[in-house]
C-alpha cells in the first residue's frame, strides 16, 4: 500500500507569507507605487490612437501630431524608468529574501539529527537549500506586485470597456471566465508535476554529488558504468516528469 504524502499545512504557509511580506513592506510599497505609475503610462499608447483616428483623420487635425508624439514618447520614458527602477528595487529584496531563506534552511538542517543525514543524499540537502528558497522570490520580488498592478490594470480597462459597450464586453468576459477555468483546471494538474520536478531535481543532484564527492572509491572498484547507468536513469525519469510541464506553458516559464 502506497504511503499518503502528509498535506501541506495552508495556515502556517500564510501566516509565514504574510510575516515575510511586512518584513520587506518598504520596498514592496516602493515597487507598488511604481508599478502603478508603469502601468498607467501604458495606457495612454491605446488611448492615444481614439485621437489619432478621430482629430488627426477624421477631423483633418494635423497639429494634434506633435502634442500625441510627445505624450506617447513621455509616457515611453516613463515605462521605462519606471521598469528599470522595478528590477533594482525588488530585485535587492528578493535577493535579500532568498538567502535569509537559505540562511534559516541551512541552520534548521544542521540541527537534525545524524539518522536523517544517513538517511538522505547530501546533494538532496543541498539541493533543497539552494533551490527551493528561490520559490519566494514570486512573493517579494516583482510576481506580487505585477499580480497587483495586473489587477489594478485590468480593473481600469474593464471599466472603461464597459463604459464603451458592455454588451461586447460582457460576451468577452463570459469567453475569458472559460478560458480562465480551463487554465485553472490544467494548472490543477500540472502542480504537482512541478513539486515532483523539484523533488527529482534534488535526487539528481544528489546522486551527481556522491560519486564525484568520492571519485576515488568510484576508480578504485571501477564503478563507472554502474553509476553512469544509474545516474542516466534519474534523468530520464525527471525529464519524463518534465516534458508534460514544458509543453504545456510557455518555454520562458517553463525553463
Amino acid at each position: 500500500m502506497a504511503e499518503k504524502k502528509p498535506k501541506p499545512n495552508y495556515s502556517n504557509a500564510w501566516r509565514e507569507a504574510r510575516e515575510l511580506i511586512w518584513r520587506h513592506r518598504s520596498r514592496l510599497a516602493l515597487g507598488l507605487t511604481l508599478m502603478m505609475v508603469n502601468r498607467l503610462a501604458g495606457l495612454v499608447l491605446p488611448w492615444s490612437s481614439r485621437y489619432i483616428i478621430d482629430g488627426v483623420i477624421g477631423q483633418k487635425r494635423t497639429e494634434l501630431l506633435g502634442i500625441i508624439a510627445a505624450a506617447v514618447g513621455a509616457a515611453t520614458i516613463v515605462q521605462s524608468v519606471t521598469s528599470f527602477g522595478l528590477s533594482q528595487i525588488l530585485g535587492v529584496a528578493a535577493q535579500r529574501a532568498i538567502t535569509d531563506m537559505r540562511k534559516s534552511i541551512q541552520a534548521f538542517v544542521l540541527r537534525l539529527p545524524i539518522a536523517y543525514f544517513d538517511s538522505t543524499k547530501t546533494g538532496i540537502l543541498i539541493s533543497r537549500i539552494m533551490t527551493d528558497a528561490e520559490g519566494i522570490r514570486n512573493l517579494v520580488g516583482t510576481g506580487l506586485v505585477q499580480l497587483v498592478g495586473g489587477l489594478v490594470t485590468g480593473t481600469i480597462a474593464l471599466g472603461v470597456l464597459f463604459w464603451l459597450n458592455w454588451k461586447l464586453t460582457a460576451v468577452s468576459i463570459l469567453v475569458l471566465g472559460v478560458f480562465g477555468g480551463g487554465m485553472a483546471y490544467a494548472f490543477s494538474k500540472l502542480r504537482p508535476l512541478f513539486r515532483e520536478r523539484g523533488k527529482l531535481n534534488a535526487d539528481v543532484t544528489g546522486r551527481l554529488a556522491e560519486p564525484l564527492g568520492g571519485i576515488r572509491i568510484v576508480k578504485a572498484y571501477r564503478s563507472e558504468r554502474s553509476e553512469r547507468s544509474r545516474t542516466c536513469a534519474r534523468m530520464s525519469k525527471r525529464t519524463s516528469c518534465a516534458c508534460p510541464s514544458v509543453t504545456s506553458i510557455p518555454p520562458r516559464r517553463a525553463s
